[in-house]
């Protein structure tokens, strides 16, 4: 018996006659949003194997950018500032690691991620829709630990707070009280979350709260809390170099900050200073300072004039 167009019983085309091509899935975007509906990433396995994919899509990427250099340089071109705030994309150098609420979910604008860093940015997404999954499954255990530092350490390497900030209150608040982390793991992440507050956020007072809070041991972290208590910028850039590349990330968002108030302290103490010590003091070069923090002074050979004395 034949049945329409005269195949037999229901036979389909065989595939060298079909026109439709196989869909070759990224595994990485074949995963939906757990607060999109899809439920598979509720599931501990898939989680872990999902997480195992990431890490080996993280492992590709610094591996295809091969000098350390290099490596730095996509870290920091993943910057997307460009997009719509209603978009909330991985900007600045998206990451991604903690349980935003759906309300705050991240979105990636291609168009806009250099062609370089896409394996990063594939790689932000992911993490994303895995720790909407853990957050929704209500896991605690050691890999939601390991996920949400893997996370946190990427955020804060691409300055991408709407996602390491968050990350930080989840894993102290939620994941912590129930399942500890190490003592090492402990101070790793409250550290970031003092440099934050007073770095980023620019709330000192906060930040020794915290500090106080969770019993923060940290030499380098202290010194760096009493340099800008001090407006002490040369003290600050000496300790910038001193601490690791994460930490390192966080005093950036004070650096812009503490070196303005250090060229207004400049202003009001000196009518004119050597272009070399004014350079050192401030780590900058004097086109940058003209181009970028606005230094309207005159440079004279190797001196600036700062202000000059009126004749009577």
């Amino acid at each position: 018996m034949r049945g329409r167009g005269g195949a037999r019983g229901s036979r389909t085309p065989s595939a060298p006659w079909s026109r439709l091509k196989p869909v070759d899935l990224d595994p990485l975007e074949s995963m939906g949003l757990p607060s999109k509906g899809d439920s598979r990433l509720l599931d501990f396995k898939t989680q872990e194997r999902y997480y195992t994919k990431i890490v080996e899509r993280y492992m590709t990427f610094c591996s295809d950018a091969g000098e350390r250099d290099e490596l730095l340089r996509r870290f920091a071109s993943l910057e997307l500032s460009s997009v719509s705030k209603h978009d909330n994309p991985i900007a600045k150098v998206i990451p991604s690691s903690s349980s935003l609420p759906a309300s705050n979910r991240l979105s990636i604008a291609p168009a806009t991620i250099p062609s370089n860093t896409k394996g990063l940015s594939d790689v932000l997404s992911a993490l994303r829709k895995l720790r909407e999954g853990i957050v929704a499954s209500k896991r605690v255990d050691d890999f939601a630990i390991q996920v949400y530092l893997f996370c946190i350490r990427l955020s804060v390497l691409v300055r991408h707070p709407e996602s390491y900030h968050p990350a930080i209150l989840h894993l102290l608040r939620r994941i912590q009280p129930l399942h500890s982390m190490t003592s090492v793991e402990m101070s790793e992440v409250v550290g970031y979350l003092v440099l934050d507050t007073a770095c980023r956020r620019n709330n000192l007072a906060e930040a020794f709260s915290v500090r106080h809070k969770y019993r923060l041991r940290d030499t380098k972290i202290d010194m760096v809390l009493d340099a800008l208590a001090h407006d002490n910028y040369i003290e600050f850039n000496r300790l910038k170099r001193r601490v690791d590349g994460h930490k390192a990330k966080l005093l950036e968002y004070a650096d812009e900050g503490m070196r303005k108030h250090l060229l207004k302290c400049f202003g009001r103490a000196y009518l004119s200073v050597d272009l070399d010590f004014l350079e050192s003091c401030s780590d900058s070069k004097w086109g940058s300072l003209t181009a970028e923090d606005g230094v309207g002074w005159e440079l004279d050979g190797g001196k600036v004039v700062i202000r000059k004395v009126k004749a009577r």
